[in-house]
């Protein structure tokens, strides 16, 4: 909010970058440069992004109903990139689907690994389509 959308999102992606717990450490670390990930440094007076909202607050503090889930008659498939099983977003992946009963399914690449090299943070389409597929398949 303070220094523009540019320092917002770099401040996100390196919070969800971040692998293991958020320690003295991290909250330690001087403010990521917006420029490392291809962002303006300059404030462009914008605080409507929203990832870095107030309307982000539904998606953070929505909390599953794990018995409803559970009785659900659909199969419930908690995925996860490999990259980024330690990450908060990771353990929260990991963490809902032990809720349910279940252990988080590894896709390959980060939790955009279906993308291709045009994208900018290129995944592994390939091998996601094929785990995406086995993921479909396997109790059909």
């Amino acid at each position: 909010m303070a220094k523009g959308w540019g320092a917002g999102m770099a401040a996100f992606i390196a919070m969800t970058s971040w692998q293991g717990q958020f320690t003295e450490d991290y909250f330690g670390r001087p403010s990521p440069d917006p420029a490392q990930f291809g962002m303006p440094a300059e404030d462009d007076g914008s605080r409507d992004d929203p990832l870095l909202s107030e309307r982000s607050r539904a998606v953070t503090s929505y909390r599953p109903d794990f018995d409803a889930l559970a009785e659900a008659p659909t199969r419930i498939v908690i995925a996860v990139g490999e990259e980024s099983t330690g990450t908060f977003t990771g353990r929260t992946s990991v963490a809902t689907a032990e809720l349910l009963g279940q252990q988080a399914t590894v896709f390959p690449s980060h939790h955009g690994g279906f993308v291709g090299g045009d994208s900018g943070y290129a995944g592994q389409p390939e091998a996601f389509a094929r785990k995406l597929r086995d993921v479909l398949i396997q109790n059909s």
